[in-house]
């Protein structure tokens, strides 16, 4: 895994994720991040499911004001930690070693971007995420929610106040956005 642009562009990511961790690919990584473009400058973006980081780590990069990771494997956060220290990363983030639904009711904070990506097989995870999503203020105003999901799995269209604004497939991956009803 390498960080595609930004500050860290080309760096190397050290570690190999804890059996159960599937990382995001290079190319879906870039594809995501050519999306969001200028939005990540600045934002308060979570890394939710964070696996090594990456995602996270390339908001960073591209100049995100704070990231939040968010992991329940002791070693992936063992290997996120690594691979903000190889980068010299001292500020504007939190790994929070913690269950993704324990975390968001922990939080006080919402998000511009919230990049979630579960375990293909955790359907019911994917629902927990839009209901809590879709029913709290999690996200900024023109805040996006990105579940990363298996394109055989479709997701709604809706859930509370988020609707489905765009979707991407790049393999065997896709990627659902979602956005406030209220910022239409």
């Amino acid at each position: 895994m390498r960080i595609i642009s930004g500050k860290f562009k080309s760096r190397r990511l050290k570690g190999t994720p804890p059996m159960g961790v599937r990382p995001t690919s290079d190319k879906l990584r870039e594809t995501l991040f050519n999306v969001l473009g200028a939005r990540v400058q600045g934002a308060v973006f979570l890394d939710g499911c964070a696996g090594a980081g990456a995602i996270g780590i390339e908001a960073i990069s591209r100049g995100a004001e704070f990231v939040y990771f968010v992991e329940q494997s002791r070693k992936a956060c063992q290997i996120v930690r690594e691979n903000l220290n190889a980068l010299e990363i001292q500020e504007g983030f939190k790994v929070m070693e913690m269950d993704l639904m324990t975390a968001l009711h922990v939080l006080d904070t919402r998000f511009d971007i919230a990049f979630i990506d579960p375990p293909y097989d955790r359907e019911d995870l994917y629902e927990r995420v839009l209901d809590a999503f879709g029913s709290a203020p999690c996200l900024a105003a023109e805040g996006l929610l990105i579940l990363e999901h298996s394109k055989r799995n479709m997701l709604p269209e809706a859930s509370g106040k988020l609707r489905k604004i765009r979707s991407l497939v790049q393999g065997d991956a896709a990627l659902a956005f979602y956005s406030s009803l209220e910022d239409a």
